[in-house]
């Protein structure tokens, strides 16, 4: 096996970081963003300009983000906000919410993040790397409660390199029980070299995730202290390896609460304009917005200055999605019930539901602290959130039509800019739906959710296409699965 020196060694190219960086410099300008944060003074006029521009579905500029953080807390001008925030997910994507689940594979890892229970010097943590056979009967848990989706994730360790992720993807990808499958597996993981991550492409990843947790520098050195994870630019430009590779979405996301959220803000923001500057308008296929946890053995979270409230997330969840409005937004099962209730209507498109983050917990039906990066606070099944989202209105959807279609990248940015892409995600949503209804939903949910689909099926336009969306739908009634448009 490499050991752990010579592995670090040779996962990091910085060839691979170099020909990023402008002057020597990356996209993260500190000087900018402190003097934005400390010196934007909050202006109504303009804030309701900034609104107007992010429901017209233009990405934001960082002196507009900065205007937006700038304002005061309790200002009604909020309302207004969180208004738009909703509008504007609606009209890109509909009352659609995609679900999914994580799958952790190994929580093994050489970093030493102060705030995680994986760290390496955590002795409180069970180690564990899932064999093949493990994976086939977690994946097989998952598709038994109806799932289409994984995000699998790993631990960053030599034992977790890119061709153990590329063999555990394919392994997930061949189960099959009843009419259930997994069709999507996205990927949380190091980051990686443009050759290893040109593998992955080629077993069928689907979005890449690498989350930079903060783009402060001074903070990240002190939470980072040793491992792969301490070389921020190599993790800085994780993303834009895997566009130069060729897989299409990537991931990213900010931890809120180890350091300014504002100064994340503006992170996250200038990491979408240097992704979209560079390859022809792709930035992020989703983004990631996690709060600080508690974890097993880790008192660093206990002492954090910057711990974020319930009001003020809310309101980072809002500014985010007029910041860049046709992107993709994912809030997890880290949050409570009420605050995910509370958000749902704040531009959210991603959920997950019936989670479990201990390394295989899924089979083994357990909740093992010892096993979990940290603890988890919404721990409805996945049939009671999808009857808690369709009493709401909302539909679930396991739709991966665009991936399999090539309606990935850049032609998914394409579509989503010109908010066009709940057009051809309704139909394949009710059709997805009406198969969890079918092969797994309680009678409960069965009842709230076949009113729903009716509901959807009417507001499906051209004549057509709704036409044609009934009849893929009683192919459906009658044993077929895997329809799409």
């Amino acid at each position: 096996m490499t050991g752990v020196r010579e592995w670090m060694d040779q996962v990091v190219r910085e060839d691979e970081i170099e020909r990023y960086l402008v002057n020597g410099r990356d996209f993260v300008d500190d000087d900018l963003f402190t003097r934005l944060i400390g010196e934007t003074r909050f202006d109504e006029g303009r804030v309701r300009e900034i609104i107007a521009k992010a429901r017209s579905l233009a990405r934001l500029d960082l002196d507009e983000a900065a205007q937006l953080v700038a304002i005061p807390k309790e200002h009604g001008i909020w309302d207004e906000i969180f208004k738009a925030a909703g509008e504007i997910k609606n009209s890109v994507y509909g009352n659609r919410i995609v679900t999914f689940a994580p799958l952790y594979v190994s929580n093994l890892c050489v970093n030493n993040c102060q705030y995680c229970g994986y760290r390496t010097e955590n002795g409180a943590i069970t180690r564990k790397r899932l064999t093949d056979e493990e994976i086939r009967a977690e994946v097989k848990a998952l598709v038994e409660a109806g799932h289409k989706r994984l995000i699998m994730v790993y631990g960053e360790h030599p034992q977790s390199d890119y061709e153990y992720i590329a063999q555990t993807i394919k392994v997930a990808y061949s189960v099959k029980s009843g009419n259930g499958e997994i069709r999507r597996v996205n990927v949380n993981a190091a980051p990686l070299s443009v050759d290893s991550l040109r593998v992955l492409r080629d077993v069928g990843i689907g979005t890449y995730q690498v989350f930079q947790e903060t783009y402060d520098r001074k903070t990240y050195a002190n939470i980072h202290p040793s491992g792969l994870k301490a070389n921020y630019r190599w993790r800085l430009y994780a993303l834009h390896r895997s566009l130069e590779a060729g897989a299409d979405d990537v991931g990213m996301g900010a931890l809120f609460g180890v350091s300014d959220w504002r100064f994340e803000i503006l992170g996250l923001l200038a990491h979408t304009i240097d992704l979209e500057n560079r390859f022809g308008g792709v930035g992020p296929h989703t983004i990631s917005f996690p709060r600080i946890e508690p974890a097993v053995n880790t008192p660093w979270i206990d002492n954090s200055a910057w711990k974020i409230d319930d009001e003020t997330f809310i309101r980072i969840v809002a500014i985010i999605r007029l910041m860049v409005p046709y992107t993709g937004m994912i809030l997890t099962c880290r949050e409570p019930a009420a605050v995910r209730e509370r958000l749902l209507d704040q531009g959210v498109t991603q959920l997950d539901f019936g989670s479990n983050i201990g390394v295989g917990a899924y089979s083994q039906a357990r909740e093992d602290h010892a096993r979990q990066q940290f603890v988890l606070s919404d721990t409805r099944t996945l049939d009671e959130g999808i009857r808690w989202l369709a009493s709401r209105g909302r539909i679930t959807s396991f739709c991966t039509a665009d991936y399999r279609l090539g309606r990935t990248g850049r032609q998914f940015m394409c579509i989503a800019k010109k908010g066009h892409i709940q057009h051809m995600c309704r139909p394949n949503a009710v059709l997805t739906f009406m198969e969890y209804l079918l092969d797994y939903a309680s009678p409960e949910t069965r009842s709230v959710g076949a009113a729903l689909v009716e509901r959807e099926l009417d507001g499906i336009t051209p004549p057509e296409l709704q036409r044609h969306t009934r009849e893929l739908l009683a192919r459906i009634r009658n044993g077929e699965r895997d329809l799409y448009i």
